[in-house]
């Protein structure tokens, strides 16, 4: 009965996490899509989702406490509560970068964009996938979903050094775009960190499951 117990209360734990997880991923969709169309109204909302991803993150921390206080859990499955505590870590960070970069979709208003938005949103994009992948190697325990959201952080990095170069060049041929193009690489810059955050949950998924991390790299936070 008490292992039949906790077991129910870690897939409410799941469904939790799965619930953040959602959260995040519609705060990312809308940041940038805010940041695309120059929409104050849709940043703000980013804003009111972040306060929500905040008390998500209290309530999983809770049931993860009362589970270890409770349930006096086998190594196992402490080893899954205190994986589930480092993950929300990692999903609330998320949530602010994407609170960052509505604040910075503010901060620009109706002014005229220096580049045409295209490889931002696919950036966007790949690193809301990433975050939906790692998500789910760590509901579904599955090591080699959580080792294709590591490899995909190469891809990431990448197209941010590629963005930077790009907007480096145009402040460079027209000195009036410093200030806007210095915005535009605190976005890619806040878009890099969420596809390290995804690699993050990722790795703690590969450790849930084998117990051990070290044969993935690690970055720093």
């Amino acid at each position: 009965m008490v292992r039949n117990s906790f077991d129910k209360e870690l897939e409410h734990l799941h469904g939790l996490m799965l619930k953040m997880s959602s959260i995040v991923e519609e705060s990312i969709e809308n940041s940038v899509l805010a940041f695309k169309k120059q929409d104050v109204s849709l940043a703000k909302q980013v804003f009111e989702n972040d306060d929500a991803i905040d008390d998500m993150e209290s309530r999983i921390e809770k049931i993860c406490i009362n589970l270890i206080a409770r349930q006096q859990p086998l190594a196992k499955d402490l080893r899954a509560i205190s994986t589930a505590l480092k993950i929300i870590t990692d999903l609330e960070r998320i949530g602010d970068q994407a609170a960052d970069i509505a604040e910075l979709t503010i901060r620009i208003g109706d002014s005229k964009q220096v580049k045409p938005l295209i490889d931002i949103p696919h950036m966007a994009d790949m690193a809301k996938k990433m975050v939906t992948k790692s998500i789910d190697s760590y509901v579904k325990q599955d090591i080699n979903l959580a080792k294709e959201v590591c490899d995909s952080d190469d891809a990431i990095d990448n197209l941010f050094s590629k963005i930077v170069l790009e907007l480096i060049n145009i402040m460079k041929n027209n000195p009036s775009t410093v200030e806007q193009a210095t915005d535009y690489m605190f976005v890619v810059k806040y878009l890099e960190r969420i596809g390290d955050h995804a690699t993050n949950i990722a790795e703690w998924v590969v450790f849930n499951v084998t117990g051990s991390h070290d044969h993935l790299a690690r970055k720093n936070e």
